[in-house]
């Protein structure tokens, strides 16, 4: 009889033991996917109007930006620096080693050549820093809200230009509200 039950609980041991090591690869896969890959998150506020809304929720790309280059227009996330754990959302508009500028009427130039583009909102009624001319670093990028109005940017000195190491991801899909499901132009 005593040795049924060694048997009995070898088995049990041996079959808790599996399932332990089971959950803690799943932990572990799903920390590096989230950490290295993947995220959702949730847009807070209205700054990129009309192409995002308050309360999207995102799924945010993480691995190409560790091997491949960030492209003018992507929407990228990336932490506030003077936020505890406060994230933006912006559409990347100057990229390293270009010189940004916006004038009194709104207009942004890339290197002194005006940027068609039709992401903004509005017309623009506050260049901030971009009046003066923001020359972005090797590793740097001038971002800006859609919604230009209404958009805490690298327009305004506390947002300032972003490093690529700060950026965490490209938004690239948004999965609700389900009436707009599917990837972000």
């Amino acid at each position: 009889m005593n040795k049924e039950f060694d048997e009995g609980m070898k088995n049990v041991l041996k079959e808790l033991l599996s399932t332990v090591v089971y959950v803690g690869v799943t932990l572990l896969l799903v920390f590096l996917f989230i950490t290295f890959v993947m995220q959702r998150t949730e847009v807070s506020g209205t700054s990129m109007v009309p192409t995002l809304n308050d309360s999207d929720s995102l799924l945010i790309e993480k691995f190409t930006y560790r091997f491949g280059d960030v492209n003018r227009f992507d929407i990228i996330v990336f932490p506030y620096k003077y936020g505890n754990d406060e994230y933006f959302i912006k559409r990347v508009i100057g990229l390293p080693g270009e010189t940004v500028n916006i004038d009194l009427e709104g207009n942004i130039f890339i290197d002194g050549v005006k940027l068609d583009e039709a992401y903004g909102a509005e017309i623009i009624q506050d260049p901030g820093v971009a009046y003066y001319g923001v020359t972005l670093g090797e590793d740097e990028y001038f971002v800006m809200g859609d919604n230009r109005n209404h958009s805490m940017d690298s327009r305004d000195p506390s947002v300032g230009n972003i490093k690529k190491k700060d950026i965490l991801g490209h938004a690239f899909a948004r999965v609700y509200p389900f009436d707009s499901f599917g990837s972000i132009k």
